[in-house]
């Protein structure tokens, strides 16, 4: 009778060699360049978390000198390349513009064990050049669990821009906030965004490192383009606040399943919006210029 196989925790070298697998499998080559991701988030098992946390630094640093170091081995050129043999060289991997950007964080999730490593990462793809083209962005997720590697990647569109989006590149608002990793601010540039936690199969675009009472996909903050308002719409278990009011939750359960039923609440230009009482959210939007009779966007 077959004894089953010991699980054991992730090491850090597991992990780099994981997020260097998880580039080498999003790498989208084009005519001249091969870009490689640019963002990755690493989700470990909470007791392989806690007992890297503290070198966390130093595996940050040696995480990008090991991409650096595979991209500079994918660049190297073939014999062919070196004797002038070659017709066209390969298209060379370049590093993204804003750096390698990677952070771990706490798998939640319950059928993970010790050792098990989920990696999500996203390559924003070049936008087509003619207006109202739209733009792709590739998400990437490699995973070692049980010791089987697995890969998958998918494309998502983003929507065309419109001409006011176009013209208006500042952020839409301003969200500070206090989580895990301390005090931050973010800056709305989309007319949408999610807010939670993320995870496995959850992609936020504002992400909290903070306790599982705040849902993997807690809300939605979307802005109006056309009135330039904000309405705000919880997704969560244990709900949502705006200065102190719990919004009405949007979720409802049919046979066991989760549906949106699309309840939005318009929010303030300045508001405190509490997620679970857990963390707390600081938003203002931006002001919007007056128009040619003194009122904003001259309605």
């Amino acid at each position: 009778m077959s004894t089953p196989a010991v699980r054991r925790p992730a090491t850090a070298r597991d992990i780099i060699l994981e997020v260097v697998r998880n580039m080498r499998e999003g790498l989208e080559p084009l005519h001249y360049t091969t870009l490689p991701p640019a963002i990755y988030h690493v989700y470990l098992h909470s007791e392989d978390f806690e007992r890297l946390r503290g070198i966390f630094p130093r595996m940050l640093e040696e995480t990008r000198q090991a991409l650096d170091a595979e991209m500079a081995e994918m660049n190297r050129a073939s014999l062919g390349e070196r004797l002038k043999l070659a017709r066209k060289p390969a298209a060379k991997v370049v590093a993204p513009d804003g750096g390698w950007r990677i952070q771990f964080f706490e798998n939640t999730d319950e059928d993970v064990e010790a050792g098990d490593i989920v990696i999500y990462s996203e390559l924003a793809l070049p936008a087509k050049p003619e207006f109202g083209a739209g733009s792709m962005t590739m998400r990437i997720q490699t995973s070692r669990i049980a010791g089987a590697a697995t890969a998958s990647r998918k494309y998502e569109e983003q929507p065309p821009a419109t001409q006011a989006e176009t013209e208006e590149m500042e952020a839409y608002a301003t969200i500070e906030y206090e989580d895990q990793s301390g005090r931050q601010t973010y800056r709305m540039a989309k007319n949408q965004i999610v807010i939670g936690r993320g995870g496995r199969d959850y992609w936020t675009d504002l992400k909290l490192n903070t306790l599982p009472d705040v849902s993997r996909e807690h809300m939605r903050l979307r802005r109006d383009p056309q009135s330039g308002e904000f309405f705000i719409k919880d997704l969560s278990r244990l709900g949502t606040s705006v200065d102190g009011e719990k919004i009405p939750t949007s979720v409802e359960y049919v046979d066991g399943e989760k549906r949106d039923k699309n309840v939005e609440v318009k929010l303030p230009a300045t508001a405190r919006i509490g997620l679970a009482d857990v963390v707390y959210l600081d938003f203002e939007a931006a002001a919007r210029p007056a128009g040619p009779e003194g009122h904003p966007g001259g309605r």
